[in-house]
């Protein structure tokens, strides 16, 4: 991963793979590279990788910057690939849509993410914590993400959404392989069709999810939907089929990838798991940590819509995508110059760009925060002596834009 070429002025540029091996276990050694070579590396693809803090700041609060999700799919997939079903879908998301279209989709679900509301379902996300824990103690061993980290977010979103308990285990069965859609690179024509059949079973079943809220209306967000989608104005069919299927998928994945990321570098650096053991009240500024230290997720993108001038070194015109390496930025020296690279729950003024930036900063933030304090917190108080099997060479799911773990075996006595 650390591969460089030499460009037409004898510059040393970095290698852009991000399907390697490599780079998927590790990307932070290539990250550093970039940062202190090719802070703004343009793409085989076109898009610009930007790496340093300051200039993932200025993209992420500049409304000169859009999403241009179908001009940049076209680019990465070719002229026909928007009537690909999945990525026809993709275009309704709010997360990808520009205002006004995005104000009026994220104004219709803001009120279930305020502040109070998150906080009122702590005792919830407590007891679902605590069934998740007792179904395994007995066993002596587990799988810390299929056992523990996703079936918490998963519960919790499925509470939110108002689906029955008796279709839950579905979504529990279900492979996670959403997050490779989202990579600023190819998909394979395997890969789309794998997407496809995944977005026609969610369609599928939020289809009756819908008929029984329209029966049965519920005190959830699939039943305010379903109310906004019969006033036309507000919600088209396909933005109420799109976005379900969105607030489904981002309602899990950025927790599941915390809590599991999390864990494992705390079993990487042993004096941080004693530490956060013995002073428990560390645990909010250790997710701070966790989120600055290994990010879910590890980019986002935007596009310029009219020339923006000079940004890292490069010339940035309307139409050039900028990828922001968010993860780079969270550990970038300028903006952290105590270790950057190092984990510590200790440290002050941690402001991690795990959540984006701008109007797209992720509505379900401080939800994932409480989910992943609690689950952690509760973990380490009921099993202080719990560890993960091999801490090396974890399994990584093969996904660049969101970073986490396939499986993370552990023990405890």
């Amino acid at each position: 991963m650390n591969e460089t070429v030499r460009n037409n002025a004898s510059v040393v540029e970095p290698v852009f793979n991000p399907t390697s091996p490599d780079f998927i276990r590790n990307p932070y050694p290539f990250y550093q590279q970039l940062r202190a070579d090719a802070p703004m590396l343009q793409t085989p693809f076109g898009a610009y990788l930007a790496s340093r803090h300051a200039d993932v700041s200025l993209v992420l609060r500049d409304r000169r910057f859009g999403k241009g999700f179908a001009a940049r799919t076209v680019q990465l997939h070719g002229p026909d690939v928007m009537e690909e079903p999945v990525f026809r879908s993709m275009s309704h998301w709010m997360l990808l849509q520009d205002p006004p279209d995005h104000t009026r989709l994220r104004g219709l679900v803001t009120k279930a993410f305020t502040a109070r509301r998150v906080e009122e379902m702590r005792p919830r996300i407590q007891a679902i914590v605590n069934d998740s824990i007792d179904r395994v103690e007995k066993n002596g061993q587990m799988d810390l993400i299929a056992d523990y980290a996703f079936r918490l977010p998963v519960i919790v979103i499925c509470d939110m959404l108002g689906i029955p308990d008796a279709d839950r285990e579905v979504f529990f069965m279900r492979e996670r392989t959403g997050g490779r859609l989202l990579d600023p690179v190819p998909l394979t024509r395997a890969e789309i069709d794998n997407a496809n059949k995944y977005n026609q079973e969610s369609l599928d079943y939020f289809q009756g999810l819908f008929e029984l809220r329209r029966r049965k209306p519920g005190d959830d967000l699939t039943t305010q939907l379903v109310q906004a989608e019969e006033d036309g104005s507000k919600l088209n069919n396909e933005e109420l089929c799109a976005n379900i299927m969105l607030l489904f998928g981002a309602g899990h994945e950025t927790t599941v990838n915390l809590v599991g990321n999390g864990l494992l570098a705390l079993h990487r650096n042993a004096e941080q798991l004693d530490l956060l053991k013995s002073r428990p009240e560390l645990t909010q500024n250790a997710i701070e940590e966790f989120l600055r230290y290994d990010s879910s997720v590890q980019v986002v993108t935007r596009v310029a819509l009219e020339d923006i001038g000079e940004i890292g070194g490069k010339q940035i015109k309307s139409g050039d995508a900028i990828i922001c390496l968010l993860g780079s930025a969270n550990r970038d020296p300028a903006m952290y110059p105590e270790h950057p690279d190092k984990l510590d729950i200790e440290r002050q003024n941690i402001r991690p760009f795990s959540f984006g930036g701008g109007i797209h900063f992720c509505l379900g933030a401080q939800l994932a925060r409480i989910e992943a304090e609690v689950a952690i917190a509760t973990l380490l108080r009921r099993m202080p002596s719990i560890s993960i099997d091999d801490v090396e060479n974890p399994d990584w799911r093969p996904s660049f834009v969101l970073r986490g773990l396939k499986k993370l075996p552990a023990t405890w006595a």
